[in-house]
């Protein structure tokens, strides 16, 4: 089995490439042109699977242009390939080493290959809405700790221009959608379920590109919303969630607050669950998964909740 493992920082990309014979190490730049050359060399080379680590977007050029040239490129969580190091004894950090155990990590593991990639003209905006959102929340408790006049005046300032750029921010995100007739249909139809609103839907069509595609047990998993086992022995442990993708699940979690609410389905299946017993955060939980389940049914089959 040939592989390629690629490390990416923010200016170099280490790449090994994993055959029968030794290891081979290739360092380019991460840029363009140098992107360019390496897709034509992993063509020739003809990998069954090249790995990368998500490294906070500097990784985003190269992996879509993997994608375009239709190579076996997967994403892979930096966590589990350290782990995966750790296991074989593997103490030490360098570029070129993470290259060499990303390949190795590829032929062992296997990891799967998706056709899911989320839409471009989201992605970037969505993140920048966030980071934004969250600098107007520092900024706040900021201000309610403030004392001295001036300072309480130019926080309020910082304020008030952070709302107006969300505004904007918010703006241009509607208007790239309905520029793209599949997007906004899909944000059509999520928007139809009680709680889900315009920056719940934005998030699960940027964030989410899975949904509509796997099965409710999946995309439970991938969110994380699904919980696991922690038993050994005669002894069982309590089932907890984690992992998966925070952005979404802190989302779900805000959306879901109004659903138990509004949503004659959610209410219902919240109300059974306290009722029995289940802890408030638990049913919420539940119900996270329950809506994440109707929301992927809804996509998969382009249907829109009954009013």
């Amino acid at each position: 089995m040939k592989t390629v493992g690629i490390d990416v920082s923010k200016s170099t990309l280490d790449i090994c490439y994993l055959n029968n014979q030794a290891p081979q190490f290739f360092q380019c730049q991460n840029h363009e042109t140098d992107i360019e050359q390496l897709v034509l060399a992993l063509k020739e080379f003809a990998p069954n699977k090249i790995t990368l680590e998500a490294t906070e977007g500097y990784e985003k050029p190269l992996y879509l242009a993997l994608k375009t040239a239709q190579l076996p490129v997967v994403k892979v969580n930096p966590r589990q390939v350290r782990d995966f190091a750790k296991a074989f004894g593997i103490l030490a950090k360098t570029d070129k080493l993470d290259a060499q155990v990303l390949a190795h990590y590829a032929q062992a593991i296997k990891p799967r290959t998706t056709d899911f990639i989320p839409p471009q003209a989201l992605v970037e905006l969505v993140r920048h809405q966030e980071q934004t959102t969250q600098a107007l929340a520092t900024l706040k408790t900021q201000a309610h700790q403030a004392t001295d006049p001036f300072v309480i005046t130019d926080l309020a300032t910082q304020c008030d221009a952070l709302k107006q750029r969300l505004s904007a921010i918010e703006a241009e995100l509607k208007r790239r959608i309905t520029l793209e007739a599949p997007l906004q249909a899909k944000q059509a139809c999520l928007e139809t379920v009680a709680g889900v609103g315009f920056k719940t839907s934005v998030v699960l069509l940027a964030s989410l590109p899975e949904l509509g595609h796997l099965g409710r047990g999946e995309i439970a998993s991938l969110v994380g919303v699904a919980p696991k086992n922690r038993d050994s022995g005669a002894w069982r442990g309590k089932r907890c969630c984690w992992g998966g993708r925070s952005g979404v699940r802190r989302l779900l979690y805000m959306a879901v607050l109004s659903s138990v609410r509004h949503d004659a389905r959610l209410k219902v299946f919240y109300e059974r669950l306290r009722g029995v017993g289940k802890p408030a955060k638990v049913a919420l939980v539940a119900c996270m998964r329950k809506l994440l389940t109707i929301l992927n049914a809804m996509v998969r089959d382009h249907l829109k909740a009954a009013a």
